[in-house]
């Protein structure tokens, strides 16, 4: 009889405190609805919500997604992550690259789910980058000449006979009169000064010749009176 009891006591004893965790799941029901809601740069995102009431599923949450494009390819199953600030919300860190994709979504805790829809990413665009505008000149670049068109003029060289005639001043000026200098062909005469060394150097050669001969003259003339004194 008190074994019965006791064995009463302890089975009301455990309905009061697993009671508060029925409720909620209760309440929410058993089964978890996902919904593919889009693609942001081709990380897709998903929302979890429960069946029944439609809350967002918050609890520990383990899902993944897979993919399969219309050309035969395939992606994943990648894990779901929760997005942050947005309860509910599970995206990948992976990316789907373009093309049309057949996307499902499985969720095996709190509770089964299952979701399938059809994307198109989009290629994304990558703008090149702007060109550094220079701020200055590294040097000077040297021009390349292209080649010269036509033939090239060699001018002739004007060949010249004798002096180039000194120009003729212009009548009334200062400088105009007889030119300062000879012309080609004509002879220059000598001027005084020239004729004067001349005239001087004949005078001394006279007289060094005269010199020259009165010595010879008295040297002969001694060596006569001494041998005359001899005899």
């Amino acid at each position: 009889m008190r074994t019965r009891t006791f064995a009463t006591a302890l089975a009301l004893a455990g309905a009061v405190v697993l009671a508060p965790a029925a409720l909620p799941a209760a309440a929410h029901g058993d089964t978890v609805h996902l919904e593919v809601t889009g693609q942001d740069s081709g990380h897709v995102t998903t929302v979890a919500t429960w069946e029944n009431d439609h809350d967002p599923v918050t609890e520990e949450f383990a899902g993944s997604l897979a993919a399969t494009s219309a050309d035969g390819r395939s992606a994943g199953p990648w894990r779901l992550v929760a997005v942050p600030g947005h309860p509910g919300s599970y995206t990948t860190r992976e990316m789907l690259p373009a093309g049309h994709w057949r996307i499902t979504v499985d969720c095996a805790f709190p509770s089964l789910g299952h979701g399938e829809r059809e994307l198109d990413i989009e290629p994304a665009v990558i703008s090149d980058p702007p060109l550094p505008t220079p701020t200055g000149t590294s040097g000077a670049q040297p021009t390349t000449a292209g080649p010269t068109v036509g033939p090239t003029v060699v001018p002739t060289p004007t060949l010249t006979s004798g002096a180039t005639p000194a120009p003729t001043p212009p009548a009334g000026s200062p400088s105009a009169g007889p030119t300062a200098g000879p012309t080609a062909g004509q002879t220059v005469p000598p001027t005084q000064d020239t004729a004067a060394g001349s005239d001087g150097s004949s005078t001394a050669v006279r007289l060094a010749v005269g010199t020259a001969v009165a010595a010879v003259v008295l040297a002969a003339t001694g060596f006569a009176l001494r041998r005359g004194r001899r005899r």
